[in-house]
């Protein structure tokens, strides 16, 4: 068994996240890790929220609070939405932590230190409105390589190739329009081609990885410069340097600290346990195995600056160096990006109410229903639309009159018939034939899951629940109660056992119904293990408190696979698991973002 190390994008705190969001990077890695957990490793998942950086600072002073007012709000609206949902960290925090204030500065030392961290004089932008710094990702305009009008000031997702924001053409600012104004200003500079040796070799070993995500990495390498790590701003990590310390304009990039909350996490997660060193069974391990997962727009930042600056802390480039006081950092076994998703044929947009909030989401309709949607046509490998017919379809079609019937036919005949878990009879070759069909399903989705193939895997999880259905009716027990009544016991007996393979085969994807189906079976205990909101305290800043989420899952550990069902367990009579979603449904939303 490994370690696994699930590292979760970190969702921006400047509002309440969409579906879109979580469709990148929440589902995916909970299903992942559950999964990871159930087939024997030990998985730590981590994250939490982002709270630096100019638009919090824009957004807060446009609403009158005080940056850290705003990121309290939005963090509490996150943790307790991403609760809801059911993923399972075992630490979701956030960057402004003491415990994570720390670890930034001290890796911006370390690579300070070994060399890697170079001072330049460059061209920032300025609002010329507010006279703030613009960053880098808030410009867009015409890229000068290839021609395309999306293009950001760090880089163009069109032709890969990395930019400084002052050599786009046509630039205009995100946060309000206007064009900005590049002044001198100096900062430090990761040295990337003085990586690119390390970064190359390490990708040139990387296998298995979503063939346009490993493409995309490896052209980020084409033509590198160094990149900026500290920016012009009042509102961030303080620069851990004399002369750069006591500046109150100058901090942290928020793209260097917020990847460095992966590990932040971890050894805050290890602190909180009791056990401050635990984080380095996942970090100092070459045997651990560690997934990064986020949407595409991210990246760059997971494939190449995080490598590089875990590489440059290692002393591993072209400069030599010696390792940091966090020892010998692992780089990422893959980095998990999905595509991007929209809704009804267009971009999630808040401003145009283009949008649907996870909170609004989960406050209409069951948090299984949206995972299911996102686990089986969600943007794995290419972008994938939201649209509410689709949605009310699957959840109709599948969720409820495929799996859910499923799962009240045969308890309800169970209870009825029986009114436990029969013992089996005398097999026939069709029951023998379901039963062995079931329990190679537990390889196949197994394998789907592992692979980051986790459309496949759902399907394959439901064609089971097809499956099963299909043995139902051709076996068709209610017909033998009268003429063959222990061929009856026997068929239901196989069949409670189908829905309790298919069960844990959905799992991953479905917690909340699982733990129904599970109980509908009359099991005890918990088959699904839940994350919890925790009020806590700072470990380092006295009188500062706020929400994590976290969770107690190694009762997880060991679960997938089969499970044989004991003879005489009472079977309760049944309720639906799922909610059949009414016709009206698609158009009460239309016209509900046609209002906003």
């Amino acid at each position: 068994m490994s370690r696994i190390l699930s590292a979760v994008a970190w969702p921006y705190a400047n509002g309440p996240r969409h579906i879109g969001h979580v469709a990148g990077f929440g589902v995916p890695s909970d299903v992942f890790s559950r999964y990871m957990r159930m087939a024997g490793h030990d998985v730590l998942m981590v994250s939490g929220t982002d709270e630096h950086g100019t638009p919090i600072l824009v957004q807060a002073e446009g609403e009158g609070v005080s940056p850290q007012e705003l990121a309290d709000r939005y963090n509490r609206v996150i943790v307790e939405d991403l609760t809801s949902l059911g993923l399972s960290y075992d630490l979701f925090t956030r960057t402004t932590t003491g415990n994570h204030h720390q670890v930034a500065q001290a890796m911006f030392k370390a690579v300070h230190a070994n060399g890697y961290m170079i001072k330049q004089t460059t061209r920032g932008a300025i609002s010329p409105s507010t006279g703030r710094t613009l960053p880098d990702r808030y410009i867009e305009g015409t890229c000068p390589i290839c021609g395309d009008d999306g293009a950001r000031g760090d880089q163009c997702d069109n032709c890969g190739n990395q930019l400084d924001a002052h050599d786009l053409k046509n630039p205009v600012s995100r946060i309000n329009g206007e064009t900005p104004k590049f002044v001198e200003t100096e900062h430090f500079f990761l040295d990337l081609p003085a990586l690119v040796p390390a970064l190359t070799d390490w990708l040139g070993a990387r296998q298995g990885w979503r063939p346009n995500v490993l493409n995309f990495s490896r052209n980020l390498l084409v033509d590198v410069r160094p990149r900026a790590m500290t920016r012009d701003i009042d509102w961030g990590i303080r620069v851990p340097l004399e002369g750069w310390e006591d500046n109150p304009s100058k901090r942290l990039y928020v793209w260097f600290d917020a990847v460095i909350g992966y590990l932040s996490a971890s050894i805050e997660w290890a602190r909180r346990i009791g056990d401050p060193e635990r984080w380095r069974d996942w970090w100092n391990d070459p045997e651990a195995l560690s997934y990064y997962f986020m949407g595409k727009d991210n990246i760059t930042f997971h494939s190449q600056i995080w490598p590089g600056e875990l590489l440059a802390a290692n002393g591993r480039g072209d400069k030599g160096g010696s390792l940091s006081e966090f020892g010998d950092l692992q780089l990422p076994t893959e980095v998990v990006s999905s595509e991007f998703l929209t809704m009804e044929s267009a971009k999630f947009s808040s401003s145009r109410g283009h949008v649907i909030y996870v909170r609004d989401m989960l406050a209409r309709y069951q948090p299984d229903a949206l995972r299911y949607f996102i686990a089986v046509a969600g943007p794995e490998t290419s972008d994938a639309d939201f649209t509410w017919s689709e949605f009310v379809k699957r959840t109709n079609n599948e969720l409820v009159a495929g799996w859910g019937n499923l799962v009240n036919r045969t308890a309800s005949l169970l209870h009825k018939n029986v009114g436990s878990i029969p013992e089996l009879g005398e097999l026939e070759d069709v029951d023998r034939a379901a039963l062995a069909a079931s329990e190679q399903s537990f390889d196949a989705v197994g394998e789907l899951i592992r692979t980051q193939r986790q459309r496949a895997a759902v399907s394959e999880a439901m064609r089971v629940v097809g499956d099963a259905n299909k043995y139902l009716a051709d076996t068709a027990p209610w017909k033998l109660k009268n003429t063959d009544p222990e061929r009856m016991r026997t068929v239901l007996g196989v069949a409670a056992q189908l829905v309790s393979d298919a069960n844990t085969l959905m799992s991953p994807f479905l917690p909340h119904s699982s733990q129904k189906v599970h109980e509908a079976l009359g099991g005890e205990g918990i088959l699904a293990h839940m994350p919890r909101m925790e009020e806590v305290s700072d470990l380092d800043l006295e009188g500062r408190e706020y929400p994590i989420i976290t969770g107690e899952y190694t009762g997880a550990k060991g679960l997938w696979g089969r499970r044989a069902l004991a003879a005489g367990t009472p079977v309760p009579a049944p309720s639906p698991i799922f909610t059949k979603l009414d016709d009206d449904v698609v158009a009460q939303e239309l016209a509900r973002m046609a209002d906003e």
